[in-house]
């Protein structure tokens, strides 16, 4: 069989393992299938950037030169809906067939939908895609009141766009604080109270339980039975890998479909990568790890063996003037102690196990959290240093003169 390398969807994963393929083979064809009507673009724009013009080249990935010049053929409006590894091919919704010797799945994932009363009325919005974004600025009045659904970094992230926009925002979170799964109790409470001299309304533990109105938004009602109007929900709530094109085939899928540490599946010529790929039970959803899954799948695809290593998870949080970061593990459950305080007006925490710096949450900027990633990544052992009481400058001026 001619070597043809064929990667079904158009996300940041898909762009890294074109460039490690060709990087490794010069010759053969590799085709990216995507389903959006435009090239790859970097889906972080969708909120940070989301009232910029985002159909402006500077949100792609890579420029179209640069698939032209690297040989790479991108087919844009191209919807796979099968997935045929006995016979080695894809099955467009035309019925046009697609062969390959090697297979790379980058579906992505798609945001967990709302399931509650009224979440199909007109105005009930998510931010997944282009036209997500599209909707949703077209949709918006003058004055509008928007409820935001979810205190992740996604939902904040939109929220703040909103409100520098000019909009009225709510943001409704179901748990005890915001962005849980990457701050500690302070900093979510720093967070909250920027927030709230912001002008945007934050209400946590509570759930939304329905959305009301006739054909269009007027107002949300939680499950204490309290009422708040608006014009416009957006809801972020977390993802769901897209693998309904594999069901039913020999791919097997839990969360997401399970590859080993070549990001290979079940199937020894297909691979899969990105936000619909899972990984020691895991499925990542970063940004990071998804680009370091594409090159190490491509990498593989094209025969030069290499395993793909978890990277250390980084999150760089820059709305409403906070220059915040969490890098690595911040579950002080799953750390042996944690030192905290203040260092150049922020407040800093760092995680030890094992007497290595494990994670860190920081207000310094981004700027800074570069030290914090590589002592994290790098595990030197923490000996010598009074924790307990050098402050967190002192501690990390002795880290950095350890780095390699």
């Amino acid at each position: 069989m001619t070597k043809h390398y064929v990667i079904v969807g158009g996300g940041v994963a898909a762009v890294h393992a074109a460039k490690a393929i060709r990087d490794q083979d010069a010759e053969s064809e590799i085709s990216i299938l995507g389903e959006e009507d435009q090239l790859p673009y970097n889906r972080i724009k969708l909120t940070k950037g989301l009232f910029t013009d985002l159909h402006n080249e500077k949100v792609l990935i890579k420029k179209e030169k640069w698939y032209r010049d690297n040989r790479i053929s991108v087919k844009t409006s191209t919807r796979i809906v099968s997935v045929h590894p006995d016979r080695q091919l894809v099955e467009t919704d035309d019925g046009h067939s697609v062969s390959y010797h090697k297979l790379l799945l980058c579906m992505g994932a798609r945001n967990r939908a709302l399931s509650i009363e009224g979440a199909g009325l007109n105005n009930v919005h998510t931010l997944r895609d282009m036209k997500d974004a599209d909707r949703l600025k077209e949709s918006l009045q003058d004055g509008s009141r928007v409820a935001v659904i979810g205190g992740g970094v996604q939902g904040l992230e939109t929220a703040w766009a909103l409100h520098e926009a000019g909009y009225q925002v709510t943001v409704i979170e179901a748990s005890l604080s915001l962005m849980g799964r990457q701050l500690d109790e302070k900093s979510s409470h720093l967070l909250k109270e920027t927030l709230d001299r912001s002008g945007v309304k934050v209400i946590l533990q509570a759930g939304v339980a329905s959305i009301t109105g006739t054909e269009t938004v007027s107002g949300i009602t939680l499950d204490d039975q309290s009422h708040y109007p608006c014009d416009h929900v957006v809801y972020s709530i977390g993802i769901v890998p897209n693998t309904v094109l594999v069901n039913g085939s020999t791919i097997q899928v839990r969360k997401g479909i399970i590859v080993n540490e070549q990001m290979q599946t079940s199937d020894p010529n297909v691979f899969a990568a990105g936000d619909v790929a899972e990984i020691n039970g895991h499925v990542e959803g970063l940004w990071g790890g998804a680009i370091e899954q594409g090159r190490i799948a491509g990498s593989n695809m094209a025969a030069h063996l290499t395993v793909y290593r978890r990277a250390v998870p980084v999150t760089l949080f820059n709305a409403f003037g906070i220059p915040l970061f969490s890098i690595g593990n911040v579950d002080e459950r799953h750390c042996d102690q944690t030192v905290c305080g203040e260092e150049n007006g922020g407040y800093t925490r760092i995680y030890v196990k094992d007497n290595t710096m494990v994670g860190a949450i920081s207000w310094q900027g981004a700027a800074a959290s570069l030290v914090y990633k590589a002592a994290i990544e790098q595990g030197n052992a923490l000996a010598g240093i009074n924790l307990a009481g050098n402050s967190i400058g002192e501690i990390m001026t002795e880290v950095q003169s350890r780095l390699n």
